[in-house]
């Protein structure tokens, strides 16, 4: 019931009231009867302590006097009007001095005089004129000697003019709160809805906002305190609105970076359980992760680190591992999120496949250049050793064939050299592609009569067959020349001598064009056909130095064509040999093209 700030605000009023008035009455009854009282004893005080005439008066009685009683008392009623003497609530006395009977009075009720500690002390002969608060009356007694006899005069209120004011008092009082009670309930109503009617409606605004709702503005209605929480809150809410809507940004850019991020990303609590994962992660370690199912820590990675050394790693703040999963090679780095906390682990997984592969390539080309070069070094160093040493000693014919195989040696040492230059500049893209028309058909004749020579030598039969009406292509003449010739000058080294060679050509619907080069050779084997485009990957090494190759012509043809957008490929066939097919555009390469 007392929740409610109406009846707080409303009690709060109330009691304020009723202490007040409280407080007020009690201080008017306690000023009443302190000022009766005080009136009391000055008016005593002034008749018989004042008036020095009167008390002497009292004193000497007349020569022949018989009764002092009665003389005192006429003289006490000629002053009853100083005295306050009304016979109902105040009465004087003219009591015995020795005995304290009654010997005249205001009032015939003297039997019932109590024995006060005024009239005590009056009747020991000394003035009784001490006050009691908490008394029902207030009295003074005075001891007065007159004709040589002892007397006292007593004088008593009973109070009740000071009751019934106080009663009258009270009743006022009363009345007062009654009617104060339902004004203060009222102006209590009044303040109380003033002051909370606003708050409700801040109330309201803060129930939509902890539901979502930023939306809703709050009427500033005045400028008091309460118009100025109002506009704060107001502004906090747009604020707050701001701040989430710029959270939300951020979560959901995290989230999307979380789903299609490279790496793989396993978040764990402090117990190990599973608490999120990418799809990165699940590929790399090829196995579904779902949140809350059996997989934990202990599961996937337990066997690298325990939960509490990650939770406490050392000086680094992180650990590393490595691992081979399905063929692949990953690292791992594994770290608390919140360390302070220890609220739980993140394991980031990357996939270093590639990278090692790439770095085994980079080895192995390394060593093949250093082989490739030094065996032509080596031959030229002993053929020319051997003519320093002989000078003038050997027949013309031997010099001049050692002179020769220097020189063809030096031309391979050129050859591979110029082949490397040329990948180099492909690698740096520093090799711009010179695109012109040309026609199709006329350049395969062309590097097929450069050819015949060769294809002679080895005894091989070299064919072109090409479809009517080829279509002039746009691209590098020189750069798909140099293709063509790689592609049939290994056919010429590759096929043993006596070999068949052929060349064809064609059309592709409307913008394509296609060169094949099949030959009846040794062929390649089928897990070897997927590195043929490889820098220095040879099928025979042996043979392939025999014959002059150096194992880049099929990774230029293929860096020449990728560079025209077009495709390089090896055809399968049933028969022995090997055919490489080549496929262009007829427009040439075009940005975006798919």
């Amino acid at each position: 019931m007392f929740r409610s700030l109406h009846m707080k605000l409303m009690l709060i009023m109330t009691l304020l009231i009723v202490s007040l008035m409280t407080v007020v009455g009690a201080f008017l009854v306690n000023s009443v009867s302190g000022f009766y009282m005080d009136q009391f004893y000055s008016q005593m005080q002034e008749v018989f302590q004042n008036d020095t005439q009167f008390f002497h008066d009292l004193q000497n009685a007349a020569p022949g006097e018989e009764n002092g009683a009665e003389q005192i008392g006429q003289m006490l009623d000629t002053y009853t009007g100083n005295l306050g003497i009304d016979a109902s609530t105040r009465n004087y006395y003219v009591l015995d001095g020795s005995t304290g009977s009654y010997l005249c009075g205001s009032s015939q009720e003297a039997e019932a005089l109590p024995m006060t500690h005024n009239l005590s002390a009056a009747l020991a002969g000394e003035v009784g004129d001490e006050s009691d608060v908490s008394a029902p009356y207030m009295d003074v007694a005075i001891p007065v000697e007159r004709g040589g006899v002892e007397y006292v005069i007593y004088i008593k209120d009973n109070k009740q003019t000071v009751q019934n004011l106080n009663s009258e008092l009270i009743t006022l009082i009363l009345e007062s709160l009654a009617f104060g009670l339902a004004i203060s309930v009222l102006l209590s109503f009044l303040l109380s809805k003033t002051l909370i009617t606003p708050i409700e409606r801040l109330t309201e605004g803060a129930e939509e906002v902890a539901a979502g709702d930023f939306s809703h503005k709050l009427h500033v209605e005045s400028r008091d305190e309460i118009g100025v929480l109002t506009a704060t809150f107001n502004s906090m809410a747009e604020q707050l609105q701001n701040t989430i809507q710029e959270v939300e940004n951020e979560r959901n850019k995290l989230g999307t970076l979380f789903l299609h991020m490279t790496d793989g990303v396993v978040a764990f609590d402090r117990r190990g359980e599973l608490i999120q994962s990418n799809p990165a992660a699940e590929e790399m370690l090829g196995r579904s992760l779902p949140i809350g199912g059996e997989v934990d820590y202990e599961t996937l990675f337990g066997d690298i680190s325990p939960l509490d050394a990650v939770l406490e790693p050392g000086q680094k703040g992180y650990l590393e591992a490595s691992r081979e999963q399905g063929g692949r090679s990953l690292e791992l780095l594994l770290a608390p999120f919140d360390k302070d906390h220890q609220a739980g682990v993140l394991v980031v997984i990357h996939d270093v496949t590639e990278q090692h592969k790439t770095e085994e390539m980079r080895k192995e080309f390394v060593a093949n250049v250093s082989h490739e070069l030094r065996t032509p070094l080596t031959n030229i160093h002993s053929y020319a050793e051997t003519l320093v040493d002989n000078a003038g000693d050997l027949p013309p014919d031997t010099e001049k064939n050692f002179l020769n195989v220097i020189l063809s040696e030096s031309d391979r040492m050129a050859h591979i050299v110029q082949d490397l230059l040329t990948l180099s500049r492909f690698d740096s893209g520093r090799s711009e592609l010179n695109l012109t028309a040309f026609s199709f058909s006329e350049a395969i004749e062309s590097m097929v009569n450069a050819n015949r020579m060769e294809a002679r030598r080895h005894g091989h039969t070299l064919t072109v067959s090409l479809e009517p009406g080829l279509p002039d292509i746009v691209g590098d003449r020189e750069r798909l020349t140099q293709v063509m010739m790689n592609v049939v000058s290994n056919s010429i080294k590759y096929t043993p001598d006596g070999g068949r060679i052929e060349v064809s050509a064609g059309r592709m619907g409307t913008d394509k064009v296609w060169l094949e080069v099949a030959d009846n050779g040794i062929g390649i084997p089928e897990q070897d056909r997927g590195r043929i485009f490889e820098r220095f990957y040879r099928v025979d090494k042996a043979r392939s130095r025999e014959s002059g190759g150096t194992g880049l012509g099929l990774s230029i043809a293929k860096e020449i064509v990728d560079r025209h957008q077009g495709e390089i490929k090896i055809v399968d066939r049933d028969t022995p040999g090997l055919t490489i097919r080549v496929e262009l555009w007829v427009e040439g390469p075009r940005h975006g093209r798919a």
